[in-house]
């Protein structure tokens, strides 16, 4: 017995000082992209439901700071916003408020006659799905959208009245959904009105109040505090943002608005993990299911996707200043997370050599 005690020791601290050894040269390498592909900062998490398998941050908050990266920072996350915004609905799908195929224009009743009949009978689970043929209003092409004044839930309420005088768009042959922004600022207006409080609200009481993941909204704050600041890309420079800059997503910030520390963000994403696994907590594993997994290549707040026999839950994020990607394995349960505070070519493939690097150093099938 004492041999076997002793046995077991033994592979206990092989493996941690393996895992540890691992997480040292993982941190050199993905440091070593960082700086080739000229990204100020990123953070980096390989998680399953329980454990934080390496978590790492390198860099700078600045390309002309000093100001070294800590796991305090937050980042802007853009469209990985979707799946906070849709896990917040299934809440109030579960609390009985919404059905996943209530109609829009049975709780907007008023607007049907100044709206397109395209859409009469869009359902909320299409909204979050990009299956209801909203226009895009991603930045580039869009219609031009009128001034509106009031609140921001007014003016969100003004933009989806806008939005649904115009003409749906149109799949291509290889997708059965047209990826719309505007199409969650329509679910947003759903929930807000089958519970009266604005989205912002709802977010906060969920993710703030509820689940303690101190989510806020917008750029991070980086003029009274030290904090990461985003990058745009202009005349061939990174150009840092301060968060005083007067910004805003034209009334789709529930499609892309809002930022996270990285070890909260863990948490969010050990919340899906478990679900999916079969272990109800905030929501049901059955919610957990349907929000992943209903629809095929973009189901609610996630890219539906399976590679090699893995079924993987995917999304990136970006506003232009900020770029994140998180994947999912479905299959075994293990998640990889990269945070950045940049946005332009390099930054996106650099990304993706982390993430190359991190799956096929703790993916079993890779």
């Amino acid at each position: 017995m004492q041999n076997m005690a002793c046995r077991y020791r033994f592979i206990l601290i092989f493996f941690f000082v393996n895992q540890l050894m691992f997480s040292q040269n993982s941190k050199k390498y993905i440091d070593s992209i960082r700086q080739a592909f000229h990204i100020p900062e990123v953070s980096y998490a390989v998680i399953n439901e329980k454990n934080i398998k390496n978590i790492g941050t390198l860099g700078f908050h600045a390309v002309n700071l000093k100001d070294s990266a800590t796991l305090n920072d937050r980042f802007h996350i853009g469209s990985n916003t979707k799946a906070m915004t849709a896990f917040l609905i299934a809440k109030y799908v579960e609390k009985g408020k919404l059905e996943w195929n209530t109609k829009f224009f049975d709780l907007f009743p008023e607007w049907k006659n100044e709206s397109r009949k395209e859409y009469y009978n869009i359902t909320l689970e299409e909204l979050l799905s990009h299956r209801a043929f909203i226009q895009p209003f991603q930045g580039e092409n869009d219609p031009q959208i009128p001034n509106f004044e009031g609140t921001k839930a007014v003016k969100r309420q003004q933009f989806g009245k806008f939005v649904l005088t115009l003409a749906p768009s149109v799949p291509d042959s290889d997708h059965p959904y047209v990826y719309s922004n505007a199409g969650y600022t329509l679910a947003a207006l759903m929930v807000e009105k089958v519970t009266q409080k604005s989205w912002e609200e709802l977010m906060d009481k969920v993710f703030n109040t509820d689940l303690k993941l101190n989510i806020k909204l917008s750029w991070p704050e980086n003029q009274k505090a030290k904090d990461t600041w985003g990058h745009s890309f202009e005349n061939g420079q990174l150009l840092p943002i301060p968060s005083t800059t007067d910004y805003h997503l034209d009334y789709t910030e529930p499609a892309g608005d809002l930022n996270i520390k990285l070890p909260d963000y863990i948490k969010f994403i050990q919340m899906n993990l478990k679900g999916l696994k079969g272990k109800n907590n905030y929501l049901k594993t059955s919610t957990y299911q349907y929000i992943h997994n209903h629809f095929p290549q973009y189901s609610m707040g996630w890219y539906n996707i399976t590679e090699k026999n893995i079924h993987w839950s995917n999304h990136s994020g970006t506003a232009g200043t900020y770029y994140t990607l998180v994947h999912m394995d479905k299959t075994n349960n293990i998640a990889y997370i990269i945070f950045t505070n940049s946005f332009n070519e390099e930054t996106t493939s650099g990304v993706r050599l982390m993430m190359r690097y991190l799956k096929q150093n703790y993916n079993p099938d890779h």
